[in-house]
C-alpha cells in the first residue's frame, strides 16, 4: 500500500515522503496513530503539486544564497574589544559577537552564531578568516579585523 507520510517515521523516511509500505503495517500503525495517509490517486496529485512547489521555493532560497555570498565573499566586519597590557583580549570574540557585526554594519538579518564557523578562538587583536553558512553547501568565506581600544 502506498502512504505519504505526515511526519518522520524512524527507519521509514521523513515527512512527505511517498513509500510503499505492507497493508497491515500502514493499516495497523501508521495510519491509527495519524503518521500517514493513504495515497490516493488525488492525494497523489496534490502530493506532486506540493513537491514541485518546494522544490521551486528551495531553488529560490539557493539562488538567493549564492548572490549572497557573492556580496559577502571576502569583505570583513571590525569588532573593538578590551585588551590588557600585553595585547591579548579579556575574553575572546564569539560568533555572536560576529552575527551582531554583521547586522549592524553590512544589514544582514537572521544569522545564527550556528551558522558562523571560526578557524580558531579569537583572543588577540588581527585580523581572523571565518566562514558564514547561508545554505546547504553554500557558505561565505569572510575577515573579522578585531582592534583594542
Amino acid at each position: 500500500m502506498k502512504v505519504i507520510l505526515k511526519s518522520d517515521v524512524n527507519k521509514l523516511g521523513k515527512s512527505g515522503a511517498l513509500i510503499e509500505v505492507s497493508d497491515g503495517y500502514a493499516r495497523n500503525f501508521l495510519l491509527p496513530k495519524n503518521l500517514a495517509i493513504e495515497a490516493t490517486p488525488g492525494k497523489i496529485s496534490e502530493w506532486k503539486a506540493e513537491q514541485a512547489r518546494l522544490k521551486a521555493k528551495d531553488e529560490k532560497l539557493h539562488a538567493e544564497a549564492l548572490e549572497l555570498q557573492k556580496k559577502l565573499q571576502g569583505r570583513s566586519v571590525t569588532i573593538t574589544g578590551k585588551a590588557g597590557d600585553n595585547g591579548k583580549l579579556f575574553g575572546s570574540i564569539t560568533a555572536t559577537q560576529i552575527a551582531e557585526a554583521l547586522e549592524s554594519q553590512h544589514g544582514l538579518k537572521n544569522f545564527d552564531k550556528r551558522d558562523i564557523k571560526l578557524d580558531d578562538v579569537i583572543k588577540n587583536a588581527g585580523d581572523f578568516k571565518f566562514s558564514v553558512k547561508l545554505y546547504p553547501g553554500v557558505q561565505a568565506d569572510m575577515i573579522v579585523s578585531v582592534s583594542v581600544n
